[in-house]
């Protein structure tokens, strides 16, 4: 049986490290409950006025570790690592390590009196998904906020929003790792691919992470995971492949992986014998006709795999099916996520810079095959419900040939998968940032040019004056941004001012 309440936070007085997004939210938290609280972070970040002004004590510029005398507990931002010099001497010491999703969770009240909380991970497709069962929720008009990378941390909602108000967080596996009691109503898993591995150390402990998410659940939760879901991965300290975990291979028995917990499954995919599934250009719920394919706006397959995660989420969950099919209609998508910003003189501009692993840029090229053959939709199924249409706004009509904007931190991942689809794809690879020069040896011998440019301004000039009418110019850099941007929303604006000019 699920808990109708929650552990307690251990007591303070508090130390947050790491002053970003979640920090903040946590701080402000703790302090609206009447805590006593103390920040810190390595750097100098910005807006943190607010925290000084509600009583935060804060210390920038250094590391913390003599903070650690004056609290009872500290509470980590998912940035932080656990080798970071404080939290590995707050854990030799004994003082409790929270993490901000954690804390967030432990102060948020459970249902009834509280909220619902749909968590959603994944190695990529999390904002999308998040923001689209969200989407479909306002259009039920069912009360819904979306915590996670865009807008809120989930600890901003705690005493803010009313109880009836269902939760939908993106969470990652920085976050999850450091979870102990978290055990959202609805967990979702939308694949798994190597990614932060310079963090985890291999991919099985980035995989193990990534499952945490179902582990507290109960027998009446619910669990959404792909249909092909592989498992077993070898124990590596590097990627030897940066192809996603959802596979058209046998899928593993994922009944008999512990790590699934016991919740409820609800699976998705190409699978005929999932509950939402994908055949014949049909997404199908439960062996009925939901919509064509072809009435998703969003541009590639990987956003047909986020559309069936969003929908079996809600499906599973009692929403009307009519508002699941006009959300999943209607939904435009999120900046930063293959977002068309202009034609200009025929080349199509697309701001992809949430892309920041190898897996994820994989998956936007494939949304531009430059060799794709022109298909006939296939039929409507012959039921009234399926074949209601509605209005979209096509994509831009492009050949498909891209103009490919690369580079960044790299976090240890091996670039050379990229190889084949740029040679396929590519007129040509525009490398910024400092892992430019090791991601231009994973590329040699494409038959395709490869040009270091150095920062995104030159590769932006460069990629303009080598495209012609019908080509692509495709933001997707598989990597960090925090080498040369405060973070990739920042790379992405700027990307959009070079091409608005």
């Amino acid at each position: 049986m699920r808990a109708a309440s929650r552990p307690a936070p251990p007591a303070g007085p508090y130390l947050v490290v790491g002053l970003a997004r979640s920090g903040v939210a946590a701080a402000q938290a703790l302090r609206e409950g009447g805590e006593s609280v103390i920040g810190v972070d390595t750097g100098a970040p910005e807006g943190l006025q607010e925290l000084a002004d509600a009583g935060v004590e804060l210390y920038l510029g250094e590391e913390g570790v003599a903070l650690l005398d004056r609290v009872g507990a500290v509470i980590k931002s998912p940035g932080v690592p656990r080798e970071a010099a404080v939290i590995a001497r707050a854990l030799a010491r004994g003082v409790p390590v929270l993490g901000e999703l954690e804390l967030a969770w432990r102060l948020l009240l459970p249902p009834p009196l509280g909220n619902e909380v749909i968590a959603v991970t994944g190695t990529n497709g999390k904002t999308t998904t998040v923001e689209w069962v969200g989407h479909i929720h306002r259009e039920a008009g069912l009360p819904v906020a979306v915590a996670g990378n865009v807008g809120n941390a989930l600890s901003g909602f705690v005493g803010k929003i009313d109880s009836d108000v269902t939760i939908v967080c993106e969470v990652s596996s920085f976050q999850l790792e450091d979870t102990e009691t978290f055990g959202p109503e609805v967990a979702v898993l939308l694949n798994i691919a190597p990614d932060h591995l310079d963090r985890h150390g291999s991919l099985r402990a980035y995989t193990d992470a990534k499952l945490r998410i179902f582990a507290r659940q109960s027998p009446e939760d619910i669990a959404v995971v792909p249909a092909k879901l592989r498992l077993d991965f070898e124990d590596s300290s590097s990627s030897s492949s940066s192809s996603s975990t959802t596979t058209t291979d046998p899928p593993a028995d994922l009944a008999a992986d512990p790590r699934l917990g016991v919740a409820r499954r609800v699976r998705f995919g190409s699978d005929c014998e999932a509950e939402l599934c994908e055949r014949e250009g049909w997404l199908w719920w439960q062996g009925e006709p939901l919509l064509a394919s072809s009435e998703l706006r969003l541009r590639g397959g990987h956003n047909v795999q986020n559309a069936m995660a969003a929908a079996a989420v809600c499906l599973a969950r009692g929403v009307e099916i009519d508002a699941v099919r006009e959300g999943l209609r209607s939904f435009a998508g999120v900046g930063h996520r293959l977002e068309e910003i202009e034609l200009q003189d025929g080349v199509l501009y697309v701001n992809d810079s949430k892309a920041t692993n190898v897996a994820s840029t994989l998956v936007a090229l494939e949304a531009f095959p430059a060799t794709a053959a022109t298909t006939t939709p296939a039929a409507a199924p012959a039921t009234a419900a399926a074949a209601t249409a509605a209005a979209t706004t096509p994509a831009a009509t492009t050949t498909g040939v891209v103009h490919l904007i690369l580079g960044g931190q790299a976090k240890g991942q091996d670039f050379s998968a990229l190889r084949g689809p740029v040679e396929r794809g590519c007129r040509g690879v525009y490398l910024i940032g400092e892992d430019a020069p090791m991601i231009a040896a994973a590329l040699a011998g494409a038959r395709v040019p490869v040009r270091e440019c150095g920062d995104l301004e030159h590769a932006v000039a460069a990629a303009t004056a080598a495209a012609r009418p019908g080509d692509v110019v495709l933001l997707s850099p598989a990597c960090a941004s925090y080498d040369q941007f405060a973070d990739y929303e920042a790379r992405g604006e700027r990307f959009r001012e070079l091409v608005l000019g």
